[in-house]
């Protein structure tokens, strides 16, 4: 199991006093994108301690401890950030959308198929199953009524509707 997870890239460096400008679609930024929090960047996972954070503009503004100037930060422009799954610390009712995958998906007791991937839309995620079909369920609970990954299983309401 990989213990990384991928969180986000570095676009750009910000304003003169080493702050980097983050795109992230991560699901839980709050959780991870906090002061004192490490975080990891690039092919060699460089460990950096975030100071502090901001959003502006729907991307998210860090700067590490240690760092006060544009010219210490350059090196990160355009790197890939993880965090270590470790320090991920996830309510009971919260998950992560790929360790849906893998997960059987039922409705009714009635296996439909098996997750084998995810699409992050603008209103919400879809899993993509695989049945007899393939088909997407969106991550809402209007469709999702229980995800157990230790049983690895998903419970869905008209999953079925959804298979064309």
């Amino acid at each position: 199991m990989n213990n990384f997870i991928v969180v986000g890239k570095i676009i750009n460096t910000f304003g003169i006093k080493g702050e980097l400008k983050v795109k992230s679609d991560f699901e839980y930024k709050d959780k991870i994108f906090k002061k004192d929090m490490p975080i990891y960047i690039g092919i060699n996972k460089d460990k950096e301690i975030i100071l502090n954070r901001r959003v502006h503009k729907n991307n998210d503004l860090i700067l590490f401890q240690g760092y006060t100037n544009i010219n210490e930060v350059l090196k990160y422009k355009g790197e890939t950030i993880y965090i270590l799954r470790s320090d991920l610390v996830l309510d009971d009712n919260e998950y992560l959308l790929n360790d849906l995958i893998g997960l059987n998906v039922y409705e009714n007791d009635k296996l439909l198929g098996v997750v084998i991937d995810y699409e992050l839309n603008v209103n919400y995620p879809l899993i993509k199953v695989k049945g007899n079909k393939d088909f997407y369920i969106p991550v809402i609970s209007e469709y999702i009524k229980k995800v157990d990954l230790n049983n690895k299983r998903i419970d869905t309401n008209k999953g079925s509707d959804l298979i064309v």
